[in-house]
């Protein structure tokens, strides 16, 4: 036996020391590799939408709802359904108000808890019952397992199920045991979830999302666009944070800077109030509807807010493509292409008329610098940043549970897209006589987001890794962003709508073919004959006929709109992909109205779901990576067992 082997498994025999410890955990792995896989719910472009978000996770994307059309729809009438279904979904909502309208509490409570438990059961087949036990809070998990597990139909045990019931009621811990078999449906619905990209931006509870997903038990993040944008905003990059703290100021949506991470924008608000107060600052009119009750002050004070940070943004940004060359972005440097003289701007060699020419700031010698109340108002933004704990809460676990792609089960997931040229090949990007294209490029621009965050202790090493944030934000070869250029200055400043026009990389028609979905999935090392790409970013335009199966069915496009900003333009709410042991199944989602509506109510997300594959066979968890890694397990496992028996390693603590 080499060296190495001998040495992992003397260490792997300190967890097994003996030949029974190491027979015991091959038969209990064995075992599980024959279980079902468990259902997994991919959903993608939040946008801060947290009421929303927040029921779809309690209902399983409707995975609740048919399980129970399908145990109890001959059995109980569609409100009743529907009764049962919101009791899951908010157990501490639901039973106060429903306990209220009953005569007959404790038959309530009884008729409530066997449904429930009834309901459980059916979810454990596919989990181990040493699993489902660890899902339970400990005080409970005893008399829980006892009703999931017990055989009603054995001699006997009918009367015992029976007066766990009954003591339960006559205890008056009905109301607990309801909540946690409620939890425990929630939980065993949804084995993992898959989040693909923009958690931030629009709705005003992305931090709430985050809290959320924190509390999930098993969930991976696929970064987005807006996720990079915070992110590098928390790791001190002050481009980032211009851009946040502007587009927050642009939809009047400031709940998630202010109140969810306690960043205080009077620093800004000073500055602009002073610099700005003889200027109406027209064209950074908030986009606000009348139901956010904003005052005409408030409105004009986020318009000079705006104004005051979107010219620090451009500062800031041209100071970085001058710092980076290499980004290719040149075409950007638009503050020194402007006559301050004559109002206008030179674009690819056609002069713009300007629709706002006061610029108190900038000294046409030296657009890009600062002054220095702008270098003092970003200084004390930075700070509220780096310093919110909060953020750096959510940050950190955007970077330890997410990643730009991930490869799993055979799929590919990513937010945005994969650079490419107009004739199919993976574009290229250049940096120090080195080119990186497809899968390398992907992973080196992961690792330079993770060292703009991390390394600390080199202060160039982590501007770079800033920039490179930045760059992800808006660059034409971001993978996050995928557009020729993020047109913020001509939409501001220019009347041309030509100008306005941000151009789609080509891989937003090539994907739609086969060849290339199939191209993609060969580049990062998956077998394109069974494995699919999962994507967000893109609305799907339903009102206009667009379908979100792309390329023959290796290609689901999952964000349908779920922002309330993009519902007119989508037609709907949001797509939920679920992948379960038997197949893919897409779930297209109605508008939510509110948490409210939906306990007082009833009123739960209407979806309609199309079976779009069925697997061959049922799959278990041996087909799946993580099968994958047991039986990697199970092997080394059998490895010890024979260097036991070969005498190689010697058994210890032997009882």
């Amino acid at each position: 036996m080499a060296k190495t082997s001998l040495k992992y498994l003397q260490l792997l025999s300190e967890k097994y020391p003996t030949i029974q410890a190491a027979s015991t955990a091959i038969i209990n792995l064995s075992a599980f590799l024959q279980l079902p896989k468990g259902t997994e719910h991919f959903l993608s472009d939040v946008h801060g939408e947290h009421e929303a978000f927040n029921h779809v996770i309690r209902n399983g994307a409707g995975a609740i709802w048919r399980q129970i059309e399908e145990m109890f729809g001959n059995s109980l009438s569609k409100s009743e359904r529907r009764n049962l279904a919101t009791l899951i979904y908010y157990p501490e909502l639901k039973i106060p108000q429903m306990l209220a309208a009953v005569e007959d509490k404790d038959e309530w409570c009884r008729l409530k808890l066997v449904r429930l438990v009834k309901f459980c059961r059916s979810l454990t087949a596919k989990y181990r019952r040493s699993t489902v036990r660890s899902f339970l809070p400990d005080h409970l998990a005893e008399p829980i397992e006892e009703l999931l597990y017990d055989q009603e139909g054995v001699e006997f045990k009918a009367a015992y199920y029976q007066s766990q019931i009954d003591t339960i009621v006559s205890t008056g811990s009905a109301t607990v045991f309801l909540t946690t078999l409620a939890e425990l449906i929630r939980r065993l619905a949804v084995e993992r979830l898959h989040v693909i990209g923009d958690i931030y931006d629009r709705g005003p509870g992305a931090h709430i999302i985050l809290d959320l997903l924190m509390e999930h038990h098993d969930v991976d993040i696929q970064w987005g666009n807006h996720d990079i944008l915070w992110m590098g905003a928390a790791a001190g990059s002050e481009a980032c944070m211009a851009n946040v703290i502007r587009t927050s100021l642009r939809y009047g949506n400031l709940e998630t800077m202010e109140n969810g991470y306690g960043i205080s924008l009077i620093p800004l608000a000073s500055f602009a109030l002073e610099t700005y107060k003889d200027d109406p600052c027209r064209l950074f009119q908030p986009k606000v509807s009348p139901e956010d009750n904003f005052t005409e002050q408030e409105i004009r004070l986020m318009a000079q807010m705006q104004k005051a940070m979107a010219v620090i943004q451009f500062k800031l940004e041209s100071q970085i493509i001058k710092r980076r060359p290499h980004y290719g972005m040149d075409d950007r440097l638009l503050l020194d292409k402007i006559d301050y003289a004559r109002g206008v701007v030179s674009i690819g060699g056609t002069d713009y008329p300007l629709l706002d020419t006061r610029f108190p700031t900038i000294d046409p010698q030296r657009p890009d610098v600062l002054t220095d109340e702008e270098r003092m108002v970003v200084d004390k933004l930075k700070l509220s940043f780096v310093n919110s704990k909060k953020l750096q809460q959510h940050v950190r676990f955007l970077f330890s549970n997410g990643s730009i792609y991930l490869a799993h089960d055979g799929n590919l997931l990513y937010h945005g897209c994969i650079a490419m040229n107009d004739d199919g090949e993976f574009r290229a990007f250049n940096v120090d006589g080195k080119s990186f294209a497809g899968k390398p490029f992907l992973d080196r621009v992961d690792r330079l987001a993770r060292q703009g965050y991390f390394a600390t202790d080199n202060p160039t090493v982590k501007q770079y890794g800033m920039d490179a944030m930045w760059f992800l934000w808006c660059a034409p070869q971001s993978p996050l962003f995928g557009k020729e250029k993020m047109a913020t200055f001509e939409r501001y400043f220019l009347a041309d709508k030509a100008t306005h026009a941000e151009k789609r990389n080509p891989y937003y028609t090539l994907r739609d073919t086969e060849q290339n979905a199939r191209k993609i999935l060969a580049e990062f090392g998956l077998d394109p004959e069974t494995g699919c790409i999962i994507n967000g970013h893109v609305p799907v335009k339903v009102t206009k006929g667009e379908r979100p199966i792309k390329a023959n069915g290796k290609l689901i496009v999952i964000d349908g709109g779920f922002s309330r900003a993009y519902q007119k333009e989508t037609g709907i709410a949001g797509y939920t992909l679920i992948s379960n042991s038997r197949g893919l199944l897409l779930s297209a989602h109605q508008p939510f109205e509110s948490t409210q509506k939906a306990v007082s109510e009833e009123l739960d997300i209407d979806s309609e779901t199309e079976i779009i594959h069925t697997h061959p066979h049922r799959l278990r968890v041996g087909d799946t990576d993580r099968g994958k890694e047991i039986q990697k397990q199970i092997d080394d496992l059998d490895a010890l067992l024979h260097a036991y028996r070969e005498g190689s390693i010697k058994e210890h603590n032997v009882p």
